[in-house]
């Protein structure tokens, strides 16, 4: 795994944007179970619920430990919504999918 994973669309076009659009960082240290599985729940979660509308970037914190004081990590896997505001983190593995969309404010489409 490199250091900073960027799926979707370039990191630095946050500006552009448009809105809807989720900018999600996820904190993991090395390739553990816990890592692997929180990088595969967050994908599937976003395939599902924010198709063509996020972005994740992946930070291993045992290449680069200086990035989790930016958005003051404590522990890993955590999962940090940037965009759009306010920001937003949550810790775990995001297997708990009611968890993760209420945690990041999605909406499901066949909720009431």
């Amino acid at each position: 795994m490199s250091e900073s994973t960027t799926m979707a669309t370039d990191p630095n076009a946050d500006a552009d944007l448009a809105p809807g659009h989720y900018h999600l960082r996820l904190y993991v240290a090395g390739q553990t179970i816990k890592s692997l599985t929180a990088m595969a729940n967050l994908k599937k979660v976003c395939e599902e619920h924010l198709a063509g509308r996020y972005e994740i970037e992946v930070i291993d914190l045992l290449k680069n430990p200086q990035l989790a004081a930016g958005d003051q990590i404590l522990a890993v896997p955590t999962l940090v919504r940037r965009l759009p505001e306010p920001l937003k983190r949550i810790i775990g593995d995001l297997s708990n999918t009611e968890k993760v969309l209420v945690g990041l404010d999605i909406r499901a489409k066949d909720s009431p």
